[in-house]
């Protein structure tokens, strides 16, 4: 029997669903079929407009023809192949088009399977290549407050996000925190990047005065901090803290899982700051979320230190049964290969400022209380129901689905992020719908 792809099953029991309010959600199913370019259709036949690219990922819209066609073709020609000791063609191609469009200085990629995996890998990599160097004793990984790294082990050590940690008891040891830059009292409505907190990237200076820059290994930030709620990095920051890392000869990760593939207007937020990082953890766009893969970018110092002793010998003992499947690097090729043919990088940068002007006409809207915005990404931050926290943002975010805008809420804040192909009218359209929905929200 054929199995019928656009009706909801009568039974929701089995699926254990991640990051979701399972018996709220089993009680009244928010179910989607199908989907096309910006738009969601749900299981009721109603079109949503999609307002977050998925989950931040979808950023060339929804089954787009070239990477469909890609994945189909891939699928009847080499479904799997080993990627330990063996290879096979299309691994290497996307990995020169990766590099084609990377920031200057990273020349290599290593594939995982998603930003998770790609936070946790970067993480190993960089203990691994100061023990090449003979430098053995930095184990210590340096994160940030509310920062999200995924839900590996290493990720969630590094990240900041309290309720990603608590259930889970003791993680990695030797693990430290910078503050977050979140600074309401001086930086509220602020368009772009704020003004004020460059000056908390030299924390770093107090964490390595404490612990010893002999003992850290590597310091990983998002550049913009996308799950936690949108917190821009103050103008300056990102640089100083480059500096510092350097200085103490520290390797610094951007987790560009979120930034990177036009979100921001350029291939990665590493050249949208012009702060170069000594590795860079991507997924989602790469490939516009089709199918799950990841990579962490190295520069050509952090590989190289691996590339001693005998040639015969494994460099890395690391490494995924699905790292650079071939489906997976089709659809990466055909992705980027769709990103430049329809300019979607310079799109999002064009239309940035139309994004950012309706977004802030949000403000003095009922119960909002901030709004942020970088590239084709927004945040309307609300104000908590007292001694409910969550609920105000969760309720709205039910009320947009009815109205058909699909919305993203983290605590108590509204988080954005349309595919890139959005356009003035649908622009248009998603704020005007969640004004309605803001107004409609206790």
């Amino acid at each position: 029997m054929a199995l019928d792809r656009k009706t909801p099953p009568n039974d929701l029991n089995s699926f254990w669903m991640p990051f979701t309010a399972n018996r709220q959600f089993k009680k009244a199913p928010r179910m989607l079929v199908s989907a096309k370019d910006m738009h969601y259709t749900s299981a009721d036949g109603r079109q949503i407009l999609d307002g977050t690219a998925g989950l931040w990922c979808c950023n060339a819209g929804h089954c787009r023809p070239k990477i469909t066609e890609a994945i189909q073709s891939q699928a009847a020609e080499l479904d799997y192949a080993p990627a330990f000791q063996m290879g096979h063609p299309l691994a290497f191609e996307l990995a020169n088009r990766i590099i084609d469009i990377a920031p200057e200085g990273m020349e290599h990629v290593f594939y995982t399977n998603s930003g998770s995996e790609a936070v946790d890998t970067a993480l190993k990599i960089a203990l691994a290549y100061h023990r090449a160097r003979g430098e053995g004793t930095r184990t210590r990984l340096i994160g940030r407050e509310r920062g999200y790294h995924g839900v590996g082990f290493g990720g969630i050590s590094v990240g900041g996000i309290v309720n990603n940690r608590r259930f889970f008891g003791t993680l990695l040891a030797g693990v430290d925190h910078l503050p977050h830059t979140h600074l309401p009292a001086k930086n509220s409505y602020v368009k772009g990047l704020p003004e004020h907190g460059a000056e908390l990237a030299d924390e770093l200076e107090r964490i390595v005065a404490l612990h010893g820059a002999d003992t850290i290994a590597a310091v990983i930030v998002e550049p913009v901090a996308g799950s936690t709620g949108v917190i821009l990095p103050p103008k300056g920051y990102l640089e100083r803290l480059r500096a510092i890392t350097k200085k103490h000869g520290i390797l610094l990760i951007f987790d560009e899982v979120i930034t990177g593939f036009g979100r921001l207007g350029a291939p990665f937020a590493a050249q949208y700051f012009g702060v170069q990082p000594d590795m860079i953890t991507c997924a989602k766009g790469l490939t516009s979320g089709v199918i799950p893969m990841g990579a962490v970018l190295t520069s050509a110092a952090v590989h190289d230190a691996f590339m001693q002793g005998p040639e015969h010998m494994i460099e890395l003992f690391h490494g995924y049964t699905y790292s650079g499947s071939p489906i997976a690097c089709a659809a990466g090729i055909a992705t980027i290969e769709t990103y430049r043919e329809e300019g979607l990088f310079e799109r999002c940068a064009e239309i940035a400022p139309y994004w950012e002007e309706a977004l802030h006409s949000l403000k003095g809207a009922r119960h909002v209380i901030d709004i942020r915005n970088v590239g084709l990404i927004g945040a309307i931050e609300l104000e908590p129901i007292a001694g409910e926290p969550t609920k105000r943002a969760f309720s709205a975010f039910i009320k947009a689905f009815e109205k058909g805008i699909l919305i993203r809420t983290t605590g108590d804040i509204i988080a954005l992020s349309p595919p890139l192909i959005i356009d003035k009218a649908q622009v248009d359209q998603l704020i005007g719908t969640l004004r309605d929905v803001l107004e409609a929200t206790d």
